[in-house]
């Protein structure tokens, strides 16, 4: 994967190339975005231009083009995956990346924007939660004890770094802090506060923004022969996400499906008021989502903070800012708006957080979301201050 593969972002682009040119690249480097901005895509980039020294071009020689063609598959011998795992019918004990490098390389070929949700899918873990374990972290130790294969760097990409954990992260903070020679660790997460401390103090950290509607929109016209109208309309929805832009534009999004479970949670919670009887409608949606297993639930309840936050910005008359459009038939985005206000967003925001955070800690999801559900009956009444 070489940077022109790579949506937008040219002052990263410029960065990283500039550091590894001048022979000043940190050993240890944190990359941190959002869903579908191409961190990920960036870390293979920036392995590849490192490992291969060059930038893709026709012109490079013949090592440089062999070294291109081993990248293509993603199976260059000095780059080196961790990932979340968790066990299924293929590993049943003690799963590690190296187990599921087949269905990685069909991952990142497929979406090397995907998300770690689409990654799930991709894995079939269905009810588990994927994590880094210590397990995974002394295959590290293992695979860079070795001595380069080409006789250059070697880069470990750890994906989804914050879903190390305690023991794992422990086991590599030594090795972080202080690698082999010419060892080169590149940790991708969206989130840098679940990584422990320790670790984050060693790594040099880059921020990747989400991407401009510009750049998503020419990525669609060059990438999948949209046509202009559809491919800013799309890029307006994505919000920055190229992966979700994908989604849309093919119809495989699991958005409209979010939009249903929400538009008939929200319908039931507000009656619920004056409807005892409605308690019992609420009672069975909460029961229908805790059957799902927890990435989907998880994600559902993030899809739900963003529709809250988008009716806030409607009502607050920042339509620009609104990129939310619900196809479901008799339900307004305008009409519903004006129930969501700043007396009520923060408390509707932390109730979804936090059972976000019970889900992830593998609490009883039915209790989770009816306690959610009773509190969101009172939060849609309040009265705007």
């Amino acid at each position: 994967m070489l940077f022109n593969d790579i949506i937008g972002l040219p002052h990263i682009k410029n960065h990283l190339t500039t550091t590894a040119d001048r022979n000043r690249i940190p050993h240890a480097q944190l990359f941190t975005g959002k869903p579908g901005s191409g961190a990920l895509p960036m870390a293979i980039a920036y392995a590849q231009y490192i490992l291969c020294g060059n930038s893709g071009g026709e012109n490079d020689n013949p090592e440089a083009s062999s070294c291109n063609l081993k990248f293509k598959n993603f199976s260059h011998p000095d780059l080196h995956f961790a990932f979340p795992v968790a066990a299924n019918e293929k590993v049943k004990k003690h799963p590690v990346s190296s187990h599921f490098l087949e269905e990685w390389r069909g991952f990142l070929r497929s979406n090397p924007y995907g998300s770690l949700y689409d990654w799930y899918q991709a894995l079939g873990v269905e009810n588990k939660q994927g994590q880094i374990s210590v397990h995974e972290a002394q295959e590290i130790l293992k695979s860079l004890s070795l001595k380069s294969y080409e006789g250059g760097f070697k880069v470990m990409i750890i994906w989804m770094a914050d879903k190390m954990n305690i023991a794992a992260s422990n086991k590599l903070l030594k090795l972080i802090e202080e690698p082999p020679n010419n060892t080169v660790f590149i940790l991708v997460t969206e989130d840098e506060e679940n990584i422990i401390q320790t670790i984050r103090s060693r790594c040099q950290s880059l921020y990747f923004p989400p991407l401009s509607e510009a750049d998503i929109s020419s990525a669609l016209l060059e990438r999948e022969n949209c046509n202009a109208p559809q491919a800013r309309k799309i890029a307006h929805q994505a919000n920055g996400d190229y992966t979700k832009a994908l989604h849309i534009l093919k119809k495989d999004s699991s958005d409209e499906q979010f939009e249903a479970w929400f538009i008939s949670w929200v319908r039931s919670a507000f009656k619920a008021k004056g409807n005892k009887s409605t308690v019992l409608d609420l009672v069975a949606w909460s029961e229908e989502l805790a059957d799902l297993n927890r990435e989907t639930q998880k994600s559902f309840l993030l899809y739900c903070i963003d529709f809250f936050r988008q009716s806030l910005l409607l009502n607050y008359k920042a339509k620009t800012l609104v990129y939310l459009e619900p196809t479901t038939e008799k339900f307004k985005l305008e009409n519903f708006a004006p129930f969501i206000h700043g007396n009520n967003i923060m408390e509707i925001t932390e109730a979804l957080e936090t059972a976000i955070y019970h889900i992830e800690r593998n609490g009883n999801a039915k209790i989770i979301l009816t306690n959610l559900s009773i509190k969101l009956t009172r939060f849609l009444h309040q009265k705007t201050a």
